[in-house]
């Protein structure tokens, strides 16, 4: 299976960059299932169904939130009734949405994907190595069938990496892939580790990069350098990069086989996977 996970997308600049180049990038590189972060698409706070819908229509599979879940309030009885729109599986009983989808791809294979949203300098929340767990242990990697998935895609969002690398040593082996989001700039420390689970601390974000961290960079040194008020911080509009991660496993085992970083476009410098090599033909 080959998996694409893209980074927080931020306003209308990051929407635009995804929905043009998702039909591309899915028939390039083979894609099977897009996963992508949208808690920053609303003028980068939240999400609205409206924009949720447009990115099920530009190609996304499935749409996760994080510490901005909650920012647009409409979308609250919207994830109620939408489960490919997953907020972090470690919120409290009883809140609205889900924080795990099992979804089945064109060939009829498993994909279990899982968020969890991270404590550290972060909301207070139950624990997210709990809650990763109990999902993974409803939907097993090659388990029985009925119940065992082909793939498991764990989303991450979370401040501080001590924590998600932590959290991709503890499901090393028992997923496909542990993907971090949530400080929009991209890491390098793509790989695979020792049990065959794919990681990377962070993604990065869709968004116009000459920003502060997807914002009009302006009003953000304000902040900082004279620890003032400043107008409220709205996304940057310059040329987005779209930034993600692409994971190919096996079939058979669910473990990672390559994992490669995706940029795209803006001001980062490009990088993109190798496409797949075409299937040998029978005679």
């Amino acid at each position: 299976m080959r998996l694409l996970y893209l980074g927080d997308i931020v306003g209308r600049t990051g929407r635009d960059a995804v929905i043009d180049t998702l039909p591309g990038l899915r028939r390039d590189l083979a894609l099977d299932v897009v996963v992508a972060c949208g808690e920053n698409a609303a003028h980068g706070f939240g999400l609205s169904p409206k924009i949720c819908d447009e990115l099920f229509e530009g190609g996304v599979d499935v749409v996760t939130l994080g510490n901005h879940s909650w920012d647009q309030r409409d979308i609250i009885p919207y994830i109620a009734r939408e489960p490919r729109l997953l907020r972090p599986a470690n919120y409290p009983p009883g809140t609205p949405g889900q924080g795990a989808i099992v979804m089945t791809d064109a060939r009829g294979r498993r994909l279990l994907v899982v968020q969890v949203m991270g404590r550290l300098y972060m909301d207070p929340l139950d624990d997210p190595f709990a809650a990763a767990r109990r999902e993974i242990e409803a939907n097993p990697l090659a388990g029985p069938p009925g119940r065992g998935v082909s793939a498991i895609l764990v989303d991450v969002h979370a401040e501080a990496t001590s924590e998600k690398m932590a959290l991709g040593h503890y499901l090393d082996g028992r997923v496909s892939a542990v993907v971090g989001g949530h400080t929009h700039v991209p890491t390098a420390d793509a790989q695979i580790l020792p049990g065959g689970t794919a990681y990377q601390t962070d993604a990065g974000m869709c968004g116009d990069y000459d920003s502060v961290i997807g914002m009009v960079k302006e009003p953000a040194v304000e902040r900082f350098a004279r620890k003032m008020p400043t107008e409220r911080l709205s996304p940057a509009g310059g040329p987005a990069t779209v930034c993600g991660i692409v994971i190919e496993t096996d079939d058979a085992t669910g473990r990672a086989i390559t994992i490669a970083p995706v940029r795209l476009g803006g001001r980062l410098a490009a990088t993109m996977p190798a496409a797949p090599a075409p299937a040998a033909s029978g005679i």
